[in-house]
């Protein structure tokens, strides 16, 4: 493992080594047991998109691993006035350990592991949200112990979100379950790797989807750069809530998860949400932990 560009470019033991650790480092920082892995290292985070979670969680986890983080912004880059991001790869490569981007095209991500000579980390772009499905199956495996044979329902928008909790889940042995408006599917390439999988349905009805699911999985229904498209949005999916009605159909003591940042009343209601915040919010929490084994991993 070179780089985190998507969850596509890697194997399951790949990812079961990532979760392994994330669960170790995890368990050392609860017991205040320093980790140190990353002394005298250093890694930039461009920003081309905002972030809570992506930021506090990349500076943070650095810090915790004896590193340092550097916050980059578009507009602190000359990548912001057009320089190329082959050039701004091979400068940064002679300065930094390690590069995390959160930007919005996936060839820019892959541009960057392609001209640059440091491990590359994809912190979201429009096509794939890595970082935040290590974190999930993370989170769902310290419930259910075992990923193989878990059942994810994803409602809502085919986003990155989607794309990469397919990809995830299947590598994972799991059961993915999508329900998604006409016209809004995952992505196609997405769709290509999942073709012909006994594991994975898409359909449009939600209640189809949460059948028996063990794991019932939610999303913004606009992402950054769909504001415009929030009002259309909001009456497509109208029937896309996670709600008590739709959570009958799961399985008794059914997990939900949330990526955040959640639009409560609107893909889930608040009751539903404040019911199962623990594990939302274990969920975010485990960002920061995935994201340090995967630092280590690349870096270390």
């Amino acid at each position: 493992m070179k780089h985190l560009l998507k969850l596509l470019d890697l194997s399951t033991e790949e990812i079961i080594s990532i979760l392994d650790l994330a669960d170790q480092l995890k368990y050392e920082k609860k017991n205040h047991i320093p980790h140190p892995l990353l002394a005298g290292k250093s890694l930039g985070m461009i920003f081309q998109k905002s972030s809570t979670r992506t930021r506090v969680s990349f500076e943070t986890g650095m810090y915790q691993l004896g590193g340092q983080a550097l916050f980059l912004s578009a507009r602190d880059l000359q990548i912001g006035r057009g320089e190329p991001v082959q050039d701004t790869a091979r400068v940064l490569s002679r300065y930094l350990d390690g590069i995390m981007i959160r930007t919005f095209a996936q060839q820019e991500v892959e541009d960057l592991a392609q001209y640059g000579s440091i491990p590359i980390i994809n912190g979201l772009t429009d096509f794939a949200h890595p970082c935040q499905v290590l974190a999930d199956l993370m989170t769902i495996r310290e419930k259910y112990a075992s990923l193989e044979g878990i059942k994810l329902a994803y409602i809502g928008d085919g986003n990155n979100m989607t794309n990469s909790l397919i990809v995830g889940g299947l590598k994972m042995g799991m059961q993915i379950s999508v329900a998604c408006p006409e016209g809004y599917g995952p992505d196609a390439g997405v769709l290509a790797f999942a073709e012909g999988d006994p594991n994975f349905t898409l359909t449009t009805d939600p209640m189809e989807a949460v059948q028996n699911a063990d794991v019932v999985y939610t999303d913004t229904w606009a992402s950054m750069g769909q504001e415009s498209e929030k009002e259309a949005r909001t009456k497509v999916f109208a029937g896309y809530q996670v709600n008590d009605t739709l959570m009958s159909a799961a399985r008794e003591g059914a997990m939900v998860l949330h990526c955040l940042p959640a639009y409560r009343g609107q893909e889930i209601t608040d009751e539903v949400f404040e019911s199962h915040a623990d594990e939302i919010f274990e969920e975010a929490e485990n960002r920061l932990h995935a994201q340090k084994a995967v630092l280590v991993k690349l870096l270390g």
